[in-house]
């Protein structure tokens, strides 16, 4: 069983956030690989791993970086691979990432989410891979029906909560 989805972090202090999309993948069954590679200290490397992720059968690789936040960037430049790049909040609230990976030049493409938002990136690795993907999709109905029934449970519970004061 190879990987499918690549999860790559500049290095391990990511891990604490990045923790979140390796759940995902586990959830939803996806066989996946999670490495440390550095745009700036392991620049050869990354271009390795960035230049054989398609001939190895990755589909989607999810990136993260921090600070000098170039990682998801770099590897775009050298795949065709859709990547995610998920900011990590390393110094400035995590903004300085976020712009950084967020504003790549044309034809170079980071889909990016929220400041350590690596569940998400997770999610958008399911959504992108089911669609050729029957099965997969179908665990994503469920994981999504799964979602609003979450909320609609809250609500009823907060529904049930007594104050002197609460109208509903």
């Amino acid at each position: 069983m190879g990987p499918k989805v690549s999860i790559i972090m500049g290095s391990t202090s990511d891990f604490g956030v990045m923790e979140a999309a390796a759940k995902i993948m586990d959830e939803f069954e996806i066989p996946f690989e999670i490495n440390a590679l550095s745009a700036h200290r392991t620049p050869d490397a990354v271009e390795l791993f960035a230049k054989g992720a398609k001939a190895r059968g990755i589909q989607v690789i999810i990136a993260a970086a921090g600070m000098a936040a170039h990682l998801p960037g770099v590897i775009a430049s050298m795949t065709t691979l859709p990547v995610i790049g998920v900011p990590i909040n390393a110094s400035l609230s995590g903004v300085d990432s976020l712009l950084a990976i967020v504003q790549m030049p044309p034809g170079i493409p980071v889909a990016t989410v929220a400041v350590n938002g690596a569940q998400n990136a997770g999610i958008l690795a399911v959504q992108i891979m089911a669609l050729g993907n029957p099965e997969l999709a179908a665990k994503l109905d469920s994981f999504k029906e799964n979602l609003k029934i979450k909320i609609e449970k809250a609500n009823q519970d907060l529904a049930e909560m007594k104050f002197r004061f609460k109208t509903n």
